[in-house]
């Protein structure tokens, strides 16, 4: 009978604890680092998202770029393609940047007469004030105070304000200091709106006149205690009294200070 050739067994590999250890050691160690290093790189792409943009668009250009060829990429191609990612991302994270808050609206003030001048601001004349947005209807009262001769004029409402939305200078000097109310029908400004005003126009803006303007109605309170206070209110018809001309402007219900 014809002999078959049986292949050779290999001698086995001998079981070693010390290499044995050693490997679990190493992976453990590896193990360690990497946690440590996937914890850094989330610390560092909350405090810094933008670069965290940036390092995923290289690693997104990298990957792509080993998958349309099998062979290794040269180190040339490889820099080109890195510096496309790199201009990609940074040019992403410039655009998520906020950009800065505006800065306070200022109203030129008037040079002529009224028919001469020429405002940024639309016209407040016999405009329909409760059909403005809040802001709108600030810049339509600051729009008045400059038609009616005040300089340095500024739209300053907002958050923080604490009760200014239009501060100005009269044309005799005097500081004045304007909230504005754009209430509906229902909504009449009562006694706290006042208190409020009445409690940082004076103290904290240093006004010299200080005016309540609404598209509404004052409460019988709010009104006496403006009226102790030294606080100017116009209400809605009163507004639109000012606004067509028909009536003076609100300072010149505070007589100015005689000098000395």
């Amino acid at each position: 009978m014809p002999e078959r050739r049986t292949r050779a067994l290999r001698p086995g590999r001998r079981f070693d604890l010390r290499s044995t250890a050693m490997f679990f050691g190493l992976l453990a160690a590896a193990l360690v680092t990497g946690g440590l290093a996937v914890r850094a790189l989330a610390g560092a792409a909350q405090r810094r998202p933008v670069w965290a943009v940036v390092l995923l668009c290289l690693v997104l250009a990298v990957a792509v770029a080993r998958g349309r060829r099998r062979r290794r990429p040269s180190a040339a191609r490889i820099a080109r393609q890195a510096g496309r990612a790199l201009a990609r991302g940074t040019s992403t994270a410039l655009d998520a940047l906020d950009t800065p808050p505006p800065a306070p609206l200022t109203v030129p003030a008037q040079a002529g007469p009224p028919d001469e001048v020429t405002s940024p601001l639309p016209v407040a004349q016999g405009i329909d004030h409760e059909a403005l947005t809040p802001d709108e209807f600030e810049a339509a009262t600051a729009e008045l105070c400059a038609r009616d001769g005040c300089t340095r004029v500024e739209v300053v409402g907002g958050a923080g304000d604490l009760g200014a939305d239009v501060t100005a200078l009269t044309p005799d000097g005097r500081r004045l200091v304007v909230q504005c109310k754009r209430y509906g029908e229902d909504n009449k400004v009562g006694s706290q709106d006042l208190q409020r005003f009445g409690g940082t126009c004076f103290t904290v803006h240093e006004a010299d006149v200080a005016v309540v303007v609404t598209t509404g109605e004052f409460t019988v309170p709010a009104l006496e205690y403006a009226e102790q206070c030294g606080i100017v209110c116009v209400d809605g018809e009163g507004l639109l009294a000012w606004s067509q001309g028909r009536a003076a402007a609100p300072w010149a219900a505070v007589p100015s200070e005689e000098p000395a």
